[in-house]
C-alpha cells in the first residue's frame, strides 16, 4: 500500500469531529411573535393606530406651512436667552461633573470595597437618574423662583447621575496591573488614584462630559417651559401666541447651536481618544 493509500486509508482528525448544528429557526421565529404582540398590545392600550397619524398629516403640514418662512428678525430678541441657555449648559455640567467624581469612586467595586457604603451611593445615584430633567427644574423653580438658578441645578443633578454612572462602570473595567504595584510599594490610596487610575479613565471620562454638556444644551433649551430660564420661554410665548414663524426660528438657531457644539464635541473626543 503506497503512502497516499496509507494517509487516505486514516480518517482525518477534521472529519471526526462532530458538525455544529444549524441554528434553530423556532427561536427566531417565537422571539419575532414576542416582539410583535408586545407592539400590538401596546398600541392598544394607548389607543394608537396609523389611521389617526394618517388623519392628522393634514395638519401637521397646515402647521409646518405656517411656520415657514421663518422670521429672521427674531434672532435679535433670542440671541440673550440662547446665550444664557449655553451658559446653564456649561454651568450645570461642570458642577455634576466635578461631583461625579469622588460619587463614581465610592460606587467602583474595584476601587471601594466596602459594601455597607457603595450600595447606598449606588441607590443615590439610581434614584437622581431616575427624575427626568423638567421635573427637576420645576422643583427647584417652586424652591428659588423663577431664572437661570433652577435650571442651573436641575441640569447639575442630571449631569451627575449620567457622568457617575459611567465613570463608575468604565472604573470598574481598569487594568488592576498598575493599581497592584502602586500598593505593592506602598502608596497611599490617593496616589493609587492619581498615578493608576486617573491615567486609565481620563480620556473615557472627557468624553462622557463633552456627551453630556451636549444633552444639557438640549435640555436647557425646554428647561424655561416651567420657569427655569433660557430659549425655553420663548418656546412658551410663541407657541401660546400662536407665532409658528418664531417658534421655527428659535428652531433653527437652536438646530444650529446644537450641531456646532456635537461638531466640536466629536474633534475634541477624537483628540482625547
Amino acid at each position: 500500500m503506497s503512502a497516499h493509500d496509507m494517509k487516505s486509508a486514516v480518517p482525518s482528525k477534521a472529519s471526526s469531529l462532530p458538525r455544529p448544528k444549524p441554528p434553530r429557526k423556532l427561536k427566531a421565529i417565537l422571539t419575532g411573535l414576542i416582539v410583535l404582540l408586545l407592539l400590538a398590545g401596546s398600541a392598544i392600550k394607548t389607543e394608537s393606530s396609523f389611521s389617526e397619524l394618517f388623519t392628522g398629516l393634514p395638519n401637521m403640514l397646515d402647521l409646518i406651512k405656517e411656520m415657514f418662512p421663518p422670521r429672521w428678525s427674531y434672532f435679535d430678541d433670542i440671541t440673550g436667552a440662547m446665550l444664557e441657555t449655553i451658559r446653564m449648559a456649561i454651568v450645570g455640567t461642570t458642577l455634576g461633573a466635578i461631583f461625579a467624581i469622588p460619587i463614581a469612586l465610592l460606587c467602583a467595586s474595584n476601587l471601594n470595597t466596602i459594601k455597607w457604603l457603595s450600595y447606598p451611593v449606588r441607590f443615590v445615584l439610581n434614584l437622581i437618574r431616575t427624575i427626568p430633567d423638567l421635573l427637576l427644574a420645576a422643583l427647584f423653580v417652586a424652591i428659588f423662583g423663577l431664572g437661570p438658578l433652577p435650571g442651573i441645578f436641575a441640569l447639575t443633578i442630571f449631569s451627575l447621575g449620567l457622568i457617575g454612572k459611567l465613570t463608575y462602570e468604565a472604573l470598574e473595567t481598569i487594568d488592576r496591573g498598575p493599581l497592584e504595584a502602586m500598593t505593592a510599594v506602598g502608596s497611599t490610596p490617593m496616589q493609587r488614584i492619581i498615578y493608576s487610575v486617573v491615567p486609565q479613565i481620563q480620556a473615557h471620562f472627557m468624553s462622557y462630559v463633552l456627551y453630556t454638556f451636549e444633552i444639557n444644551v438640549r435640555a436647557a433649551a425646554v428647561l424655561g417651559l416651567v420657569g427655569a430660564g433660557g430659549i425655553g420661554h420663548y418656546y412658551e410665548v410663541t407657541l401660546g401666541f400662536l407665532e409658528y414663524d418664531k417658534t421655527c426660528t428659535i428652531i433653527l438657531f437652536t438646530l444650529a447651536i446644537v450641531l456646532f457644539i456635537d461638531w466640536m464635541s466629536t474633534r475634541l473626543r477624537e483628540k482625547l481618544l
